[in-house]
């Protein structure tokens, strides 16, 4: 079996989704449940023996303990993080609580568990960190995509508690000997998304006749990776990853964050019309800028393709067609995690924000 951290939240979910239905392994789920996890995200799962959900924190050494010297797994695949740049500039302690003193605490109790035991057992245990191409900081526009080998220069405290994880595993694998692998991915995509993040604010937002605000000039360009893929990815590297690596994981679609919402405008024009007949770009408003907003992400993947033989599968039109469809079919789901405290988190982001509108939105 293997322990998953944060397997109630966006990534983990699909993640334990994907490895009971590919691999049919059994997930022990370690998950605080946080405003962005969600049990309701493994709802198939609740009578299915294979999962085991335990509500924890990583930063529970005891608990971490019990649960390593109990189920012993002999993966540990480490998502469990807070993620959201804009909720950093807001609040970036408790950043630094989860990202990093809690994956100092996880990677303590498995060093010590991992230290006691059977030497084959030992020899094939994995510690897989799943991070992020922020910690890498910005590109300009004609600048190459993130290799392993660029330099940390994490701009916002987000990604600068993601750097500061990013190395304490790095140390705990060259000074203890904890077998470990990295992977830094790109923007994820796809179902099970908090509506905190691009993509799923703007269909909750397009669908409820609300503003769709894009920060600065919409210009911003990231690499969108559906979250299907990058679950294909992490199986991949924990199954054959080479140990004290890192490997980038990217969807080569390198996008505007403005393409990004005409696009999604237009899908929803198709596939959920307004009743008025306008088009969802009508809905679009600049806002200001949120600060240190980083320019471009874009990622090399070429380390993972050559070396494990991974690819993804969809590219950005097809994977986002499918995300429109599934928050569309899913609109329970959405109205369970679209709290108050979601409504209330909102408009301390973007109540405050002048807002005009995008010239050609109608177009």
């Amino acid at each position: 079996m293997i322990l998953v951290t944060g397997g109630a939240g966006f990534i983990g979910a699909n993640f334990v989704l994907d490895w009971i239905d590919t691999v049919g392994e059994q997930v022990v789920n370690l998950d605080k449940l946080t405003y962005a996890g969600n049990l309701s995200s493994l709802s198939r799962l609740a009578d299915d023996a294979r999962h085991c959900f335990v509500r924890g924190d990583i930063g529970d050494s005891q608990l971490v303990r019990e649960l390593l010297k109990t189920h012993k797994p002999r993966a540990v695949v480490h998502f469990a993080a807070e993620s959201h740049v804009d909720r950093s500039i807001h609040g970036p302690e408790a950043f630094l609580q989860t990202n990093i003193l809690g994956t100092f605490r996880l990677l303590e109790e498995v060093r010590a568990w991992h230290a006691m035991l059977e030497p084959a057992a030992r020899a094939a245990f994995r510690f897989l960190h799943v991070s992020t191409d922020e910690v890498y900081g910005s590109l300009g526009g004609d600048d190459p995509a993130f290799t392993e080998q660029h330099p940390f220069q994490p701009n916002s405290p987000y990604s600068a508690s993601k750097a500061a994880s990013d190395h304490l595993v790095r140390a705990w694998h060259h000074t203890y000997g904890l077998p470990v692998v990295t992977t830094n991915c790109s923007n994820n995509y796809g179902p099970l998304q908090f509506p905190e993040k691009l993509i799923p604010l703007m269909i909750h937002n397009a669908l409820a006749g609300r503003d769709l605000p894009v920060y600065g000039d919409g210009a911003n360009v990231r690499d969108w990776l559906y979250v299907g893929d990058h679950c294909a990815a992490i199986r991949r590297v924990l199954e054959a990853g080479r140990l004290g690596e890192t490997y980038n994981v990217g969807g080569n679609s390198e996008m505007r964050n403005l393409d990004v919402v005409h696009l999604l405008c237009d899908l929803l024009d198709e596939l959920r019309p307004r009743a008025d007949g306008a088009s969802y770009r009508s809905q679009i408003r600049f806002v200001t800028d949120r600060p240190g907003h980083d320019r471009r992400y874009a990622i090399d993947a070429r380390k993972l393709a050559g070396e494990l033989g991974w690819t993804p599968s969809l590219d950005f039109a097809s994977g986002l067609r499918r995300t429109v469809r599934w928050y569309l079919d899913n609109q329970p789901w959405v109205d369970d995690v679209t709290s108050g405290a979601y409504r209330g988190w909102t408009e301390l982001n973007y109540g405050a924000r002048s807002a005009a509108p995008v010239e050609g939105a109608h177009s």
